[in-house]
Formats: structure tokens, sequence, C-alpha cells
């Protein structure tokens, strides 16, 4: 099983981290190793993958979340679905949160002051709608989190040379996350979300970005674009270490 993992999550040694891939348990196409319950792969194959990964991660308990490219954030305190949002928060050790994704921005926070965790599922719409942003104020709010306190990672999506987008999308957005060639929209979402990072006021040196093309390395990531319907879904997960 690949999973990929992050330095600086590895780093605090507070944090359990890692994303899934194609890789594992030797699946095959069309869904190879897949997470979720919701691309028409059958659903005793998904629970033995999602109990492979969340083993191979030590982390017991996962709190997952009907993602609906909202900008819903919601304080979690149990495993299982927590029903419709985009991005959850918990302070609680030994809880993971999931983020399904294909494509999508997926962004993961730490607050190693306050030891508290976010998991932001964030697309166009997610951007659009400014979920990371939100998802960063209520930390704030709720938790007093400062910006100098967070860590964040960034998990692998699409590139903005790869997401063509029509004009109904490309209008939401300022011209500097767009580009034009031939003709055709191409969209950054990844620096949308970027952008909402640095303006909160986090330092670039707490910042991680994965860097990865889920479109450019779908022999190896989960692309929706890529692989067309009848494709698989990755899992971000991310956990306070219990003591």
């Amino acid at each position: 099983m690949n999973i990929i993992h992050s330095e600086l999550f590895n780093d605090t040694g507070e944090i359990i981290f890692g994303f899934s891939t194609k890789s594992g348990l030797e699946r095959k196409a069309p869904y190879f190793f897949n997470l979720s319950l919701s691309v028409g792969d059958d659903p005793a194959i998904v629970k033995v993958n999602r109990e492979a990964f969340f083993n191979s991660l030590n982390v017991k308990n996962v709190a997952l979340q009907s993602q609906i490219h909202s900008d819903i954030v919601k304080r979690v305190h149990n495993s299982g679905v927590s029903g419709e949002s985009d991005a959850m928060i918990t302070s609680l050790t030994g809880l993971g949160l999931a983020v399904s994704a294909a494509d999508c921005g997926n962004i993961y926070i730490f607050d190693r002051r306050k030891r508290v965790i976010a998991a932001v599922h964030s697309g166009w719409k997610g951007a659009m709608k400014q979920i990371v942003a939100k998802t960063l104020h209520q930390l704030a709010q709720v938790f007093n989190s400062k910006p100098a306190d967070l860590l964040v990672y960034c998990g692998p999506s699409i590139s903005q040379q790869n997401y063509e987008v029509g004009e109904e999308v490309a209008r939401f957005f300022a011209l500097k996350f767009l580009s034009i060639s031939n003709k055709k929209i191409f969209l950054d979402v990844s620096g949308v979300n970027y952008s909402m990072l640095r303006d909160f006021g986090i330092p670039a040196n707490n910042i991680e970005s994965s860097g990865l093309c889920t479109y450019e390395r779908s022999s190896f990531l989960h692309s929706y674009r890529a692989d067309g319907t009848a494709s698989g879904r990755a899992l971000g997960l991310i956990a306070l270490r219990e003591a």
C-alpha cells in the first residue's frame, strides 16, 4: 500500500496523517484501491480497503462526511458519517478526520498550540464559497487559533494546466487565478485555496503543498477528470496522536 505523508506534520510528532493512492491490496481497474462508497464500487470491498488504510495509520476511530461542495463546517465528536458538510474540526485525540478526493482540493490544518485539527474539501465550488477561509475563521472564533500557530498540508489535487473550466465557472474568480490558452480557460483552484491560507496570515513556511497533480499522475492517484465516472476516490486522514 502506497500512502503519501506530510513532512511538516511528521516533524511535530503529534499528528497522524496519510493520503491514499490507487495502490493497495492489489486492487485492479477501474476503481483500484478505492475508499468511497458512492462511486459504484462493491461496498464490501470498500469496507476492507478502508479498514486496511485506517489500520496502516493505526487510527481506529474516523469521522467522515457526506461532501456536497458546500461551505458547511462542522465540529465533530464521534466517528462515523457526521452528515452533510465539507469541513470538519475536532480537538479529540485519536479521532481521525477524513476527506474524500479525486482532483478537488483537500486541506488539513493543525493548531499546534490549541491542539485542534481540521480537514477541508475545497473544489471550485468550495473555493468560490471560501470554505477554507470559513474554516480558519471558525478555528479563530471557537478556539482562539492564531495564524502563526497553524500548520497546513495541501494534498494532491488537479493542477491549473489540466483544469479547464467554462466561463460560467471562471466568472466567480479573480483574473490572477485564471489562464487562457487556445481560447480555453484554466482555473487554479489550489492557488485560490492557498491564497485564503495566506490572507488569514498563516506564514508560508507553515504551509506544505504536495505539488502532485492528480490528473498528470493518474496512474498513481485517483482522478475523476482522467478516469471518468468509473473512478475511485482517495481519502486524506488527519488525527491528533494520543499520548
